[in-house]
């Protein structure tokens, strides 16, 4: 028995003399070769400082010392009056979230360069909303979007967009300020609570103080920040690897450079038919169904000047995506042969640019802090959208709309601004509610497509089915919301136990300095069922979709609405036409339309002319 026992320990003995030599070296590699290189720097911090103070500043200048705002419609919408390029710019600033800057480029580093063909949708997405939606929104005016759904079906369609919209962005604010200040202060030793709270500081207010102004020209400013710290950043990274053309072979080489992915399955995550058809209609529900983005073509006059300001705002984001592509070859062109998140030097996708700026940017003093500046801006816009859109939701659909409160007309800016300051607050003590539950990080970024197809679905079956009526309208609504739910949903469950893994592309971390055994990464879908493997893009289509089918055949079954008793209005000018209407051509009016494109029959001219779409 002693024999036996001395036996034992003398092969313990020998294996842990065996692990812990590996142990020691690693730990002492890890010394002589850190994951960081750089840490923010006085200059850095400067940097960052002006862009928040600057941001004040706008705030306070259409707050304290413009022209005093004093209605609900001059602070939710500007007084319309609005500059065309700056609202371009701030349409783009406010679908750019940080979350995106810091996530395509390491998506086009671990998946590839087909998610770049949404450059597609963005161009599609323009002829759609301005010939489409944008002429009955521009003819309405309403400051809430919801009150047209009050309008074409009832009070109940309204709430249930409404009140859809106002839980996707008070869960969306937090999670968008939230996730990258997480992933900056991993690697750049910001503060996590310290940056949350700035952003939503100078956020509450500039947002509540100087209205849709100061949104709109705070996210242009913003939008040259992000832009310029883009720019830099590809610039620097394609000159440090020797060249676009260099570049561009070494991710070829790995097949990376992919644009017609033409598989027609719906489980593959990014595919042509995913990227632009579903993407298109996911961009589609942004720009014609979206609170914020309606709210923002009302602050200007003309609808001609909102035609040229989708245009503006298309290209702007082309620019973005495409410098995130080029951002992305550049990490793959760095990290091919050593990844950061199989190495262990990172434990989060979106950590990979931060760590790269930090790495080889860092010894640039005020570098790294323009870049955390441009993600900060990229926050701000996000979050000083939400608000005014939220606040112009409870004013007008709640307030008014539900509880039929009289709002006199000299305190509603009053009334919006302590609304913004209130959503404020409550996104930022979200905040940490989100912390605690990582889990709803997904969840919180695939309900906005969720959503926004839902939202989409309603206004489309209002617009061009003029047979649909309330009944088919909210039974549709609520069906595809619960179906695309458990679709959603069951994806993200499947994918925490690992029944799903992404298709990424082959990545080794075989020249790390610290690496003991080589690792290459080429996951393949695990054995979820085939409903949760549907890419996260054809989510918006399905809920669009659903909620129209589902709408017209319940419609049928109770009764269609007979279209002779619709305000014409509420009608998209194509089916309009149809019942008697003459709309001009759109491609002949991008530069402003008479009545908004809308022009009656001469023997109903009078009468529509006169007709309020409230009453």
């Amino acid at each position: 028995m002693r024999s036996r026992v001395l036996v034992l320990f003398f092969f313990l003995a020998i294996s842990s003399a065996e692990q812990r030599p590996s142990e020691d070296v690693k730990e002492k590699c890890m010394k002589d070769h850190p994951v960081l290189l750089h840490y923010f720097s006085w200059a850095d911090y400067m940097v960052l400082a002006a862009m928040l103070i600057i941001s004040c500043l706008i705030g306070t200048f259409y707050g304290f010392f413009s022209k005093k705002q004093e209605t609900s419609q001059d602070f939710l919408l500007g007084g319309s009056n609005m500059g065309t390029f700056p609202m371009a710019m701030s349409l783009a600033a406010s679908f750019i979230t940080a979350i995106e800057l810091l996530g395509n480029p390491a998506e086009m580093y671990k998946q590839g360069t087909q998610f770049w063909m949404t450059c597609l949708a963005f161009i599609l997405v323009v002829p759609i909303t301005s010939c489409l939606y944008l002429p009955v929104y521009m003819k309405l005016r309403l400051t809430s979007s919801y009150e047209y759904l009050n309008l074409r079906f009832d009070q109940h369609c309204r709430l249930l967009a409404g009140g859809l919209y106002m839980l996707q962005m008070i869960l969306y604010t937090s999670v968008a300020v939230y996730a990258p200040a997480l992933a900056l202060s991993h690697v750049t030793g910001l503060n996590t609570y310290i940056a949350v709270t700035l952003v939503y500081v100078v956020c509450i207010f500039y947002a509540s103080q100087g209205g849709m102004k100061a949104v709109i020209m705070t996210d242009t400013f913003q939008a040259a920040v992000l832009l310029g710290s883009l720019f830099l950043i590809v610039g620097y990274g394609l000159s440090r690897e020797g060249g676009l053309s260099l570049v561009w072979q070494v991710n070829q080489q790995s097949e990376r450079i992919e644009f017609f992915n033409m598989d027609p399955s719906p489980t593959v995550r990014h595919s042509f038919w995913s990227v632009v058809i579903g993407g298109t209609i996911y961009w589609t529900s942004m720009f014609c169904s979206n609170q914020a983005s309606v709210q923002k073509y009302l602050s200007v006059k003309s609808i001609g000047q909102v035609r040229t300001a989708l245009w503006v705002s298309a290209f702007g984001m082309i620019i973005i995506y495409t410098v995130n592509f080029l951002t992305g070859m550049v990490l793959y062109n760095t990290y091919k042969d050593c990844d950061p998140l199989l190495a262990h030097h990172i434990s989060g996708q979106d950590q990979l640019l931060p760590l790269y700026v930090m790495n080889f940017m860092g010894s640039l003093k005020g570098v790294p802090g323009f870049f955390v500046a441009g993600i900060f801006a990229a926050s701000l816009g996000t979050v000083a959208s939400a608000l005014n859109s939220l606040a112009a939701i409870t004013c007008e659909d709640i307030l008014q709309g539900l509880f039929k409160m009289e709002m006199p007309a000299r305190k509603g800016a009053i009334y919006a601004r302590w609304i913004s300051i209130f959503f404020g607050a409550l996104s930022f003590a979200l905040v940490f509610v989100v912390e605690r539950l990582g889990s709803v990080l997904q969840v919180a970024l695939s309900f906005n497509g969720m959503v926004g197809g839902i939202t989409l679905g309603l206004f489309s079956l209002g617009m061009f089915v003029p047979w649909a009526n309330a009944k088919g309208a909210i039974t549709g609504a609520i069906t595809s919301l619960v179906i695309v739910l458990w679709i959603g949903l069951g994806a993200q469950i499947a994918t925490l136990n690992e029944q799903i893994h992404l298709d990424n592309k082959p990545v080794s971390v075989n020249a790390c300095p610290c690496n003991i055994t080589n690792i290459i990464s080429n996951d393949n879908n695990g054995e979820a069922y085939f409903i949760y493997k549907i890419s996260y893009l054809w989510y918006t289509a399905i809920g669009c979709i659903l909620t129209m089918l589902i709408g017209v055949g319940v419609s049928f079954f109770t009764g269609f609405q007979n279209p002779a008793d619709l305000d014409q209005d509420l009608l998209s000018p194509p089916i309009a036409s149809m019942f008697h209407i003459q709309t001009k051509p759109c491609a002949n009016n991008v530069h402003g339309i008479t009545n908004f494109g809308l022009e009656l029959d001469d023997e109903k001219s009078q009468a529509e002319s006169t007709k309020s779409p409230k009453t």
